[in-house]
């Protein structure tokens, strides 16, 4: 089974943010990884999921679509994706909508809250994410 993980963090909440993904194979190696500049003003929780789209979206481009497990820090971000958090930023229900509809298209998708230290690769990528310029 291939494992996600994803980041995101923004100075100010809002502010300048980032977010980071890092997709590793059934064996443990690194696949994949990548930081993005989110926005000027955007917030954690924006950012977190920015990190989980990125992920997603680039574990459908590796053809993973069997199984894969997504871990991250954000309990929020997680529990929402479990179904056990209603979405009710406006903001944030967008966002939710295109990581459930990237979800979807995997066989078997288990979402897993870890703690920081146990996402480190992530957390670094999503502060890297935040001092990119924009394109």
């Amino acid at each position: 089974m291939h494992t996600l993980y994803f980041d995101g963090c923004s100075k100010g909440n809002p502010g300048r943010s980032g977010a980071g993904a890092v997709l590793y194979d059934a064996l443990g190696n690194e696949v994949f990884a990548e930081s993005v500049f989110v926005g000027y003003r955007a917030t954690n929780n924006e950012a977190e999921y920015t990190g989980l789209i990125l992920g997603l979206n680039e574990a459908l481009k590796h053809d993973i679509t069997t199984e894969l497990l997504v871990r991250g820090d954000s309990m929020l971000v997680i529990r929402q994706m479990q179904g056990k958090y209603k979405v009710n930023s406006p903001k944030l229900a967008p966002l939710h909508q295109r990581a459930t509809n990237l979800a979807s298209k995997f066989a078997k998708i288990e979402f897993e809250h870890v703690y920081r230290e146990s996402n480190k690769r992530a957390d670094a990528l999503s502060n890297g994410g935040e001092t990119i310029s924009p394109r």
